[in-house]
């Protein structure tokens, strides 16, 4: 019986997060916020005259589906387009008068540097009277890429993964790979001048700030030199980072390189920016499909961010005490958080941030009955894993024990992904094509 009731769970909260992923699709998001008709493209009710060529550019993990329904939309109008998106993904079509290249994901690979390319070259092309359609969706940061004078892509790539593995932020992390590139934070749009940028945005960042998605290559960048500078002292990788890319910030901290674009350069008359799909989108539909399947609910915040092990001893404690009090939701109950954790990497295991929190939560509610924790990566991708993240009960780490395995030391090693591998409770959807950050799920019972 009870082996019945934690098996509902367990399909209840894969149903809710399927649900969160239909909402996020980014072919639906286009297609609703996205027409035209006699010349006039209308985007969320604001129109745009057509009175040049139209150009279609686009990046991200997103890119392909958001392509395909602009082009269901626009047809015959659009003269030519570049769409990035990350080798792997299977298109299930060929895009007319649109080139397709596949680069690399999570770590920015040549193809990324030889879109970057293809991209400002038709930007440069598009004259006064063209609009250029961006659409914009998380991982465009590394599929599409090109390196300032002097930084190679191995540079970026390094600093990249040195903030990262010492617990640097999205912000952060992209603060500094701004001001190491191109095309990144608003260089996009200014490369497009004098003609008008229209950009498409799905955010993948907490907060929805679009000088972030994709480090904002159409958003007027409010980091300076100065800041990312700060970065990398702050984690104290100034002797650590590649010289190249430490000569180059060094230069931009003394005026002697050009600063990305800010909100006062004029080129922002002609960008006009729209976030169409977003985290709290699906954790809205997410909570809809909950009460439908007879649950109370409660959203507690699309913006959750901090170290993945600890955020889980807050999700945890929150669903223990809805089992023991009722507060602040009464069982049946479910609990939806989104957001995006960070892991410091202590150890050499293999994992994500997904199974992390779900490996750190499983700690927290071993030997407790009627309660399921899952955390998901909306684009199906968990760090450098096939495992969009995991889910765990009260018995994830009872099997575990039993098994001789200790949960704690795959934790302290960083090798969530092994753990579940070994005692069981993947989530693996595939790419799923779009990517509105992570999806933190409670059911209690």
């Amino acid at each position: 019986m009870k082996e019945e009731v934690e098996t509902k769970l367990h399909t209840d909260a894969l149903q809710i997060i399927l649900e969160g992923i239909r909402a996020a699709d980014p072919y639906d998001a286009v297609k609703g916020v996205l027409t035209f008709k006699d010349n006039v493209l209308k985007v969320k009710g604001e129109k745009f005259e057509v009175k040049g060529k139209l150009y279609l550019v686009g990046f991200g993990k997103a890119a392909f589906k958001m392509s395909k329904a602009a082009l269901d939309v626009l047809g015959d109008i659009v003269e030519r387009g570049v769409v990035s998106i990350p080798k792997g993904y299977e298109i299930d079509q060929e895009l007319e008068k649109v080139e397709i290249v596949y680069a690399g994901h999570p770590k920015p690979d040549s193809e990324s540097v030889l879109a970057g390319k293809k991209v400002l070259k038709l930007a440069e092309k598009a004259g006064e009277n063209d609009i250029v359609l961006v659409l914009i969706s998380g991982g465009g940061s590394a599929l599409m890429e090109y390196p300032v004078e002097n930084v190679t892509l191995d540079d970026i790539a390094s600093t990249s993964i040195m903030l990262m593995n010492a617990g640097a932020d999205i912000y952060e992390l992209n603060t500094v790979r701004k001001h190491l590139s191109k095309i990144k934070g608003g260089q996009l749009a200014k490369a497009i001048y004098p003609a008008t940028t229209i950009s498409l945005i799905i955010s993948d960042v907490v907060g929805d700030r679009i000088d972030m998605i994709a480090s904002g290559p159409t958003a007027p960048d409010p980091t300076t030199f100065r800041d990312a500078w700060y970065v990398i002292e702050k984690y104290k990788l100034v002797d650590k980072i590649p010289r190249a890319a430490r000569d180059y910030l060094e230069k931009g901290v003394k005026n002697l390189a050009p600063e990305t674009p800010k909100v006062e350069d004029p080129i922002f008359e002609k960008v006009h920016n729209f976030v169409i799909a977003s985290n709290i989108t699906s954790l809205t539909k997410m909570r809809d499909k909950a009460r439908e399947l007879g649950y109370n609910t409660l959203i507690l915040s699309s913006m959750i961010q901090g170290e993945a092990r600890e955020v889980a001893k807050v999700i945890a404690a929150l669903a223990l005490e809805v089992r023991k009090t009722g507060n602040p939701v009464r069982p049946p109950a479910v609990i939806l958080a989104g957001g995006e954790t960070t892991v410091t990497v202590r150890g050499s295991g293999k994992g994500g941030r997904n199974q992390e929190l779900a490996l750190s939560a499983a700690l927290q509610i071993k030997g407790v009955e009627g309660v399921v924790i899952a955390s998901v990566g909306s684009d199906g991708i968990d760090g450098p894993t096939d495992a969009a993240g995991a889910i765990v009960d009260g018995y994830t780490i009872v099997k575990a024990d039993d098994l001789g395995i200790d949960a704690r030391k795959f934790l302290e090693n960083n090798d969530s992904y092994n753990f579940f591998k070994a005692v069981g409770g993947h989530i693996e959807t595939g790419y799923t094509g779009t990517n509105v950050n992570d999806f933190i799920i409670s059911i209690i019972v």
